[in-house]
């Protein structure tokens, strides 16, 4: 099985093979003459060659078959095949790797995490797997310290990595880990009032339990404590990144052991001197990631920069009447994406109050690419700066009607640049990305906003070649939909589904008055 569970057609014809060739060989059994008249020595030469020929066949098709093995998983939900990017990261490997799975017999789940690895050990030679039941080879766990069920041990190279779980999706993150020759740390920058990476509060915006916006009526406020990216700092982890915190401040400069900087969602302005650190850093080759929302003003040196990045920030915010969350405009649905290693797995990300991006000409050696666009209906509404508005202005401001705006078209929403900051300087990579509330505790889990944010910093730590696993954020259960989908299943329930029940009962009334 693999790209939407289909199944490989060639390791089903080997199989097929394998059929006809033990039926041919039944069909000539069938035919073959009992008497040879040969004599007593002719006739055992005889049958002694039938049976070494049948055996040969049937040799030869049973090797075939296991060489060209399949699976077939005939339940509804799949559940005994892996994943399709579980898969695809068997298929990228290039390094042995072996892994030694230890479950429970008596488990069904453990039964099932075995034979989706014994799945996935038979598509690469370069993949081992062995299952071990520590109850019935307690020395093997003993010696390779594992005193739990369902935990795997993957090893490549002298390096390990223990995964504990049942989910494929953990074990192919763990084959990429193993796998990597260097250790890459993401830095979050803090001192200016960011989501912080311990905070791990959220609410689920349940249309009419918030209490508050996350549009433009929301920037004006500094303190955000309750708005952290744990979430998003443990998606990071899991995918094997360190992470730190940097205050840039105090620190001077951006270490060199940060292989990523984020500054998810600053309130207040940076220093001269950290947008000069920040600047240093990326010519240095560093890597950024910039969610910059309506709250922040950069200073004249940071705003220098992102010019010298191909972007300037836009004191607007996106309107968006045709493609946004539930019924706020302002909550900017993105659903079609500018190719990019970034966006080539996305389906559909939200972005709560985000203020445009304009691309301006980068200077030489800098290459400029948008990723993220409004769709053709959205405009942008001019917002007074952060320190020209007070709460009670803001409060104000939000309950007015958007007025109408001639300017409608796309606006670009993220961008991804890389590239020199000077001749013979090494490459640096950025992404700037208008706002930082997609990023928090409370909207990362939906749609595919930690797609976007994995898919961003694996490619600013040059991981985009191989596969992006989908690390799973628990979450309650809910249903999220866009606008339009609201919209069309209001219609569809409530106004087309009564009326057709009306419209069938005038029928029957008519037909028998």
């Amino acid at each position: 099985m693999h790209e939407g569970h289909a199944v490989e057609f060639h390791a089903l014809l080997w199989a097929a093979g394998w059929l006809v060739a033990v039926l041919v060989l039944f069909g000539i059994a069938l035919r073959l003459p009992l008497a040879t008249g040969l004599g007593a020595v002719g006739s055992r030469l005889y049958a002694a060659g039938c049976i070494l020929a049948g055996l040969g066949v049937w040799v030869l098709a049973n090797v075939a078959l296991v060489l060209n093995d399949t699976h077939i998983d005939v339940t509804r939900e799949k559940v005994y095949t892996p994943s399709a990017t579980a898969m695809a990261v068997v298929d990228e490997l290039k390094a042995p790797v072996r892994i030694t799975y230890f479950y429970r017999s008596q488990d069904p789940i453990g039964q099932r995490a075995r034979s989706i690895l014994e799945v996935m050990g038979r598509r690469n030679p370069l993949l081992t797997v062995v299952t071990v039941d520590p109850d019935k080879q307690p020395e093997l766990a003993r010696r390779e310290g594992v005193r739990l069920y369902n935990a795997a041990i993957v090893e490549a190279a002298g390096r390990r990595v223990l995964i504990q779980g049942t989910d494929e999706a953990e074990i192919a993150i763990g084959i990429q880990r193993v796998l990597r020759t260097r250790s890459l740390t993401v830095c979050f920058l803090e001192g200016h009032g960011e989501f912080s990476m311990d905070g791990f509060e959220f609410h689920t915006h349940l249309e009419g339990a918030a209490d508050h916006s996350h549009g433009e009526a929301s920037s004006h406020i500094i303190e955000t404590a309750g708005h952290g990216v744990g979430r998003l700092r443990r998606v990071l982890e899991a995918q094997g990144y360190a992470t730190r915190k940097l205050v840039l401040a105090t620190a001077g400069a951006v270490p060199g052991d940060c292989t990523v900087l984020i500054a998810a969602n600053p309130r207040t302005t940076f220093l001269p001197a950290e947008s000069a650190a920040l600047r240093s850093y990326l010519a240095g080759g560093g890597n950024v990631l910039l969610m910059l929302d309506l709250g922040f003003v950069p200073e004249a040196g940071l705003s220098r920069l992102l010019s010298d990045l191909g972007a300037e920030l836009e004191q607007q915010v996106v309107v968006d009447p045709l493609s946004h969350y539930h019924r706020d405009a302002e909550m900017v649905a993105v659903t079609g994406y500018d190719p990019h290693p970034i966006t080539r797995t996305l389906s559909l990300t939200f972005f709560p109050g985000i203020r445009p991006l304009t691309l301006i000409r980068p200077p030489a050696g800098v290459e400029v690419t948008p990723i993220l666009q409004s769709s053709r209906d959205s405009y942008a509404r001019p917002v007074a700066p952060a320190e020209a508005r007070t709460t009670e202005g803001s409060a104000a401001a939000s309950g007015q009607v958007a007025p109408q705006v001639a300017d409608v078209r796309p606006r670009v929403l993220g961008i991804a640049a890389e590239g020199t900051l000077a001749p013979g300087a090494p490459p640096f990579r950025a992404v700037v990305i208008g706002d930082g509330d997609f990023a928090s505790n409370s909207f990362l889990p939906y749609m595919s906003n930690s797609d976007l944010l994995v898919a961003a910093v694996r490619w600013l730590a040059r991981e985009d070649q191989g596969t992006a696993v989908r690390t799973r954020i628990p979450v309650p259960p809910m249903i999220l939909l866009t606008a339009a989908q609201s919209r069309w299943i209001f219609i569809v329930i409530v106004v087309l589904l009564p009326l057709t029940v009306i419209g069938i009962g005038s029928l029957v009334w008519w037909l028998r008055r």
